[in-house]
């Protein structure tokens, strides 16, 4: 089977949708069966230690609690395993959606005048919006104008996340924002946005603690050094795990701020419904619907289609490729329903997928390990992941950040000329300077609109 015998009809494509084994499973055999199964547990065990400080961290910086990334990035793989279009896709929270649900959180929670329930509320009333969408958009064979964005505004994107990450988390490391709220008292959202943040941090400078950044720094580097010796090491688990250590023993009265400091116990009863909430009907809450919805759509589509395309490569995949509108029908399940677990929208995770890659992933199995693994983890762990120093998190978030920034990606940019250069550098500055989907619908109409007259002028130059 090839891409061509994927389905051409909207029935086709429901009627594909929902067969669970397609072709994605077409690496497991009888004949190799044991050694499938056994490569994609490996994977999914390595996938498994990795995410688990990982989507702490992301769900912190999106101003969620910690218990809610690890529920996400379970719930989501599963999800996205049954029903997406990719063999070896890992789903859960992903940087790109840091920006997008942090400025509601920080909109409609604490921050603003609200209350945590409603913000969240409100995000799962979004994403189940955008999950429709996205839907629809699978069955009527929308996946395809995912690969029209220019990959230029796609890497200038990615830097500019990349940046807002960064810079975000340098209280974390630097000791400044979480002891400033505790002293104060603020009932401010943890994760109040990028100018929120910097501000924070430039009127508290007074306040850095030396230990912190110590230990920030070195979870930083620790995982970095790992994980260049080799992907079969669980970087983030020891280099927090060491920093941990430290913060408890002979670092324990150097006013270190811990998770459990801010968010109190991690609870391990992990899933609990929770329902959509429409704030009081008025014009800017009917712009924010439409604005987070069409970035949920937005960062869900282009997001899970790139990260599909690079686990083909990365896996030298030559039998069937990914399906775009099965990726996007996955996607829209795991949006509608990863919420109303106690979750937040997620979507194809770049680094998770690559190192399951690495590992030896074969077929969707990996991520149902990933998942299970990471939930009986977090689980038996729960009382010990609450005594992580905050530093420890913002380095790893500060690590993620760093990756995303790949040298070789803007080399490619700047080969393909000035134009395509400059709209690279244009989406990275305005993505942390107004917001994601601004920065990033403003760069796609410039592009195609200098495209569209640079073509009409050939035309009538020839």
């Amino acid at each position: 089977m090839n891409k061509k015998t994927f389905p051409t009809t909207p029935l086709g494509r429901i009627k594909l949708f929902f067969t669970f084994f397609d072709s994605r499973w077409e690496d497991l055999t009888k004949e190799n069966w044991l050694t499938i199964v056994y490569r994609d547990f490996s994977a999914g065990l390595i996938v498994a230690m990795t995410a688990i400080p990982m989507a702490m961290g992301f769900a912190m910086a999106m101003g969620m609690r910690p218990e809610h990334g690890i529920v996400a990035g379970a719930l989501a793989c599963t999800i996205g395993r049954t029903f997406g279009g990719s063999k070896y896709q890992v789903y859960g929270p992903t940087a790109a959606f840091i920006p997008v649900i942090a400025s509601l959180m920080t909109k409609y929670g604490p921050s603003n005048g609200g209350v945590f329930e409603t913000a969240h509320g409100f995000l799962i009333l979004v994403s189940i919006i955008a999950g429709i969408i996205l839907i629809i958009m699978g069955i009527f064979g929308f996946g395809r104008f995912a690969k029209l964005v220019p990959n230029s505004i796609i890497v200038g994107f990615t830097v500019g996340i990349a940046l807002v990450i960064a810079l975000t988390n340098l209280e974390d490391i630097l000791g400044i924002e979480s002891f400033s709220d505790l002293l104060g008292g603020q009932e401010e959202s943890l994760s109040g946005g990028f100018i929120h943040n910097i501000s924070t941090a430039f009127n508290n400078l007074h306040l850095i603690n030396g230990w912190s950044i110590l230990l920030g720094v070195m979870t930083f580097a620790l995982t970095k050094i790992l994980l260049r010796i080799s992907i079969f090491i669980p970087g983030p688990v020891i280099a927090m795990s060491s920093a941990t250590v430290l913060s408890a023993t002979v670092l324990q009265d150097k006013n270190i701020i811990l998770v459990k400091d801010l968010y109190g116990s991690i609870p391990n009863n992990f899933f609990k419904f929770t329902t959509p909430i429409l704030p009081a009907l008025d014009s800017s809450v009917i712009i924010d619907i439409v604005y987070y919805v069409a970035a949920i759509v937005f960062v869900s589509g282009i997001e899970s289609i790139l990260c599909s395309s690079m686990a083909d490569k990365l896996a030298n995949n030559d039998r069937t490729p990914f399906n775009p509108d099965k990726e996007f029908f996955g996607q829209g399940l795991v949006q509608i329903i990863t919420p109303l677990l106690q979750g937040f929208p997620c979507t194809g995770a770049l680094a998770r997928t690559a190192t399951s890659i690495k590992a030896g992933a074969q077929t969707p199995l990996a991520g149902y390990f990933k998942a299970i693994l990471k939930l009986s983890m977090a689980y038996y762990l729960a009382k010990y992941l609450e005594l992580i120093p905050m530093a420890c998190i913002g380095g790893i978030l500060v690590w993620v950040s760093t990756n995303m920034i790949k040298p070789s990606e803007i080399k490619e940019i700047k080969h393909l000329g000035k134009f395509e250069f400059s709209m690279m550098i244009y989406t990275a500055v305005m993505v942390p300077v107004t917001d994601f989907l601004t920065g990033v619908l403003s760069a796609l109409i410039i592009y195609f609109i200098v495209k569209k007259a640079f073509k009409r002028r050939i035309q009538a130059q020839s």
